[in-house]
């Protein structure tokens, strides 16, 4: 059975579950619900979550490590040849197999031993699907039935149901803890392996970066530049033009929204401001490419000045017009979460509604709308498609905003796309500039959070 016809199939064994352990309850409390400990509901919920819970833990190890260990053992079957190939050669083999199973292209479709080890790859996912169908429906069958059999009414249902969510909170949390170590792990670890064959100092401090490689010592650029500061310099160039266009529109029109506008206007304003955040990245670099930078540069050969066809400039107003309603939504909501009473306190003491909103309002939102603005920021950085087709490739150190300039995630991208080695200092130089990227945002948090923290000590 297909994992998702067997979710279908669990999903229906918990809701049976469910019916029969609240019918029980009733039945143990003779049809008197007021003799139960607890509410025939929780009854159901108890039982449906012992049949659903640890069978739905083991589909989801199973089909974690199903791939890897039907690979290790096709892998484990072939000649010795093939099995002793080192790893880049091996995994490319394995790659086959996979095509082969899936119906890809394949590089020797007539192999009889890719083909022989294709066929077992089959087989063995058949043989495991069969397996975990029978474990699964087994495991729920079970847990159902053992939670049936408890059902009484001094059974205290509602709290082992509370502690049974509770353990599936604390569980989504710690998955989410220990995804993003796992995260941040593989990424200091591929950026160790680049900073041995590249010194830390000229990555942070370098000026030049040319991350082309060759393949033979005696060719020209052999040794390639890894210095990321024109690339820092480019994002923070970008992104300083995109704030300096999102966070004063985004604001003042959440003010407007929120403080001014009756309730027609706001009910069709607000929601065809957030039409902004639903347009596809790609359709603001067409129009950053096309009409923006063009209409830039002519209107900087009006006034005498020299404009890039890929500029900073007009990718950063683009992506400043496309992280507007990050500020202005949450902006607008925050605002509007602050006390009637603040306001109505400010106008009983004289003051006119540009006072309230500049003394009391605006210092009691802040923190909310200093996180919206911090998202926005955390967009504009990660942004990479506008940056391709209206900034360009080029990684020039400048601060003219005429020029043109690339960012981080520019970088990255570049370097993980297209026939590279793994583990050449131009690939692994995109873990670096990533674990280089984290750190820089993981401080500007520090900092905002800390200076967040101490206006509201101020203001309370």
């Amino acid at each position: 059975m297909q994992p998702t016809a067997l979710m279908i199939v669990l999903l229906v064994i918990t809701s049976a579950a469910y019916f029969f352990g609240r019918r029980r309850a009733v039945s143990a409390a003779g049809g008197q619900p007021r003799y139960l400990n607890s509410l025939p509901a929780y009854y159901g919920f108890y039982t449906s979550l012992w049949s659903g819970l640890p069978a739905l833990v083991v589909l989801a190890l199973w089909l974690t490590l199903d791939s890897s260990v039907i690979t290790h053992l096709v892998v484990a079957g072939l000649p010795d040849e093939l099995r002793n190939l080192p790893a880049s050669r091996l995994s490319l083999v394995i790659n086959d197999i996979h095509n082969m199973v899936s119906g890809n292209v394949v590089s020797r479709p007539d192999d009889p031993v890719m083909l022989a080890a294709a066929e077992r790859y089959r087989e063995m996912r058949t043989l495991s699907l069969a397996a975990l169908t029978v474990v699964v429906l087994a495991l729920a069958a079970a847990g159902g039935a053992f939670a049936w059999r408890r059902i009484h009414t001094d059974l205290r249902a509602r709290n082992a149901v509370e502690r049974m969510v509770v353990l599936v909170l604390v569980g989504c949390s710690t998955l989410a803890i220990f995804t993003t170590i796992g995260i941040v792990l593989s990424v200091l670890f591929e950026s160790i392996r680049f900073f041995q064959a590249v010194p830390l100092t000229d990555f942070l401090f370098g000026l030049s970066w040319s991350p082309q490689m060759a393949i033979r010592a005696d060719q020209v650029g052999s040794s390639g530049a890894f210095g990321a500061v024109p690339l820092f310099a480019g994002t923070l160039l970008i992104s300083f033009i995109a704030m300096l266009v999102a966070v004063p529109v985004g604001l003042l029109a959440a003010i407007y929204l929120s403080e001014y506008a009756g309730p027609l206007l706001r009910a069709w304003a607000k929601p065809v401001l957030e039409i902004l955040a639903g347009i596809p990245t790609v359709v603001y670099g067409f129009f950053a490419a096309l009409t923006v930078a063009p209409l830039m540069r002519d209107w900087g050969s009006a006034l005498g000045f020299h404009v890039a066809s890929e500029s900073a400039l007009a990718a950063g107003v683009v992506m400043g017009i496309m992280i507007i309603p990050f500020v202005s939504s949450l902006s607008d909501d925050v605002i509007n979460a602050v006390p009637q009473s603040l306001r109505d306190g400010a106008l009983a003491l004289g003051a006119t509604q540009s006072e309230t909103i500049r003394r009391v309002v605006i210092p009691a939102a802040l923190p909310g709308i200093v996180g919206g603005i911090l998202l926005a920021i955390s967009r504009a950085i990660g942004e990479t498609m506008i940056v391709v087709m209206a900034a360009g490739l080029s990684a020039n150190l400048t601060a003219n905003p005429l020029e043109a300039v690339t960012t981080v995630t520019v970088q990255i991208v570049t370097l993980l796309v297209g026939d590279q080695e793994f583990d050449s200092p131009k690939t692994l130089a995109a873990f670096a500039l990533g674990l280089l990227l984290f750190l820089v945002t993981l401080v500007l948090n520090v900092i905002a959070l800390y200076v967040v923290r101490k206006y509201r000590e101020q203001y309370e």
